[in-house]
């Protein structure tokens, strides 16, 4: 970049840096979000909702699927094989 570009630019650089900001935010919120071991512990306090009766059983039904294809995604774009998950539990 040169000096009269950097000149001419600089005033949008405020925009710049929210604009970088924000990507970096909505990559860490998208890594944590696929962590396997925060999904598994959602799943788990999803069981234990289901148990104290929190939630009914389809709503239950609904997340727990939603959790389990969010595990399932990285191990699809990697090929790794994926694991039983102990805090998977049907109630029926």
């Amino acid at each position: 970049m040169g000096i009269v570009s950097g000149l001419l630019l600089l005033p949008l650089a405020p925009v710049r840096g929210t604009a970088w900001i924000a990507d970096h935010l909505l990559q860490e919120a998208r890594r944590q979000a696929h962590d396997p071991r925060a999904v598994q512990a959602r799943l788990a306090a999803l069981n234990r909702a289901l148990d104290e009766g929190a939630v009914d059983e389809a709503a239950f039904e609904r997340e727990e699927e939603r959790l389990l294809t969010l595990l399932e995604r990285p191990a699809r774009s990697t090929g790794r094989t994926t694991t039983t998950n102990p805090a998977r539990r049907r109630h029926v």
